[in-house]
């Protein structure tokens, strides 16, 4: 394989940049000639497609974001997108490409597979919701991110005697909120995985208060539902002053963190190495700090879950 693609595409998330640098330095490395495909398969469609080199990466393993932009395209779900998806491959002569970013990204790289041009999907979203590897790129740079407002808001929450329902992101997955909860010291933690009822948190609510609690941390799942409307029925079946924060894309921005950079760099290595060895319609990522790949079909079939026994740690540590 002497010539491949690279692009991202869905949310973006911190580490893109680092995974696309490592992306086109490894294959220049082993002369393989790389093409940047801009604003996912939007641009991949259009044609949007121009060669990089090893200064087109040059200064971006800092940066968030992508330098390669990404678009949603509902025109490549359909048959005729990717038809004209494939009629730009075959006019720039790729032979494989690498992509980046998040569970659409990689049904994306399926049905390129599928049609005959292998693809490496490198797991790039906030989320941290894709089976198979225990982290995704961008997840600990947004997870610090919501921590260091947790920590910001318990100040104020102190101060003024008031609970605090934060709402993170996270789509369907609780990754964030639990991961963020704990580290933050929340008191209730609500993710998408397990149910809640209302009446449970008013419950602990109150028995807080009876012991001489005056403020609380509620970390909210955006999966779970509305962190307003948590905080509103909260307000009317309490009486007590309840505040809320929507986070929203604030997690999505800023610097990476080094670990992001570091798996980030990692991984897109891997990609490469694979369309290297003539392998595609793989999926690569982490276990137990260990580099795996897996088919990205067997990939897409598997439920995304979260750790029980942090989430059980969190219900015993915030009594």
């Amino acid at each position: 394989m002497k010539r491949i693609g690279v692009l991202t595409s869905g949310g973006d998330s911190p580490g893109m940049n680092a995974a696309v640098r490592a992306v086109v330095r490894k294959a220049i490395y082993h002369d393989i000639e790389v093409y940047g495909i801009y604003h996912g398969y939007q641009g991949l469609i259009a044609g949007n497609i121009k060669k990089l080199e090893v200064g087109s990466v040059g200064d971006i393993i800092h940066r968030g974001g992508t330098i390669l932009h990404t678009a949603r395209c509902p025109e490549f779900r359909t048959e005729e997108g990717q038809l004209k998806a494939i009629e730009q491959l075959n006019k720039h002569g790729i032979e494989g490409i690498v992509i980046i970013g998040g569970d659409g990204s990689y049904r994306g790289a399926k049905a390129l597979t599928e049609r005959g041009y292998p693809c490496i999907g490198v797991p790039g979203t906030i989320d941290n919701d894709i089976p198979g590897t225990e982290f995704t790129i961008g997840f600990d740079t947004a997870l610090n991110t919501v921590i260091d407002a947790i920590d910001k808001i318990r100040d104020t929450a102190t101060s003024h005697e008031r609970t605090y329902v934060v709402e993170v992101m996270g789509r369907d997955a609780g990754d964030i909120a639990l991961w963020a909860g704990l580290a933050g010291g929340a008191e209730t933690i609500l993710c998408p995985e397990y149910q809640f009822h209302m009446d449970d948190l008013i419950a602990k609510l109150v028995r807080g208060h009876e012991r001489g609690k005056k403020h609380s941390i509620i970390v909210v799942a955006e999966g779970v539902g509305s962190g307003v409307e948590i905080a509103k029925n909260i307000d009317e079946k309490m009486g007590i002053e309840t505040r809320v924060t929507v986070l929203g894309h604030v997690q999505r921005g800023g610097s990476p963190s080094a670990k992001d950079r570091v798996l980030a760099s990692r991984l897109g290595s891997l990609a490469v190495e694979l369309l290297m060895e003539g392998k595609g319609g793989r999926a690569v990522g982490i276990e137990q700090n260990s580099l795996v790949d897996y088919d990205i079909i067997e990939a897409l079939g598997r439920p995304h879950t979260i750790d029980k026994k942090m989430y059980d740690l969190s219900e015993e540590l915030s009594i």
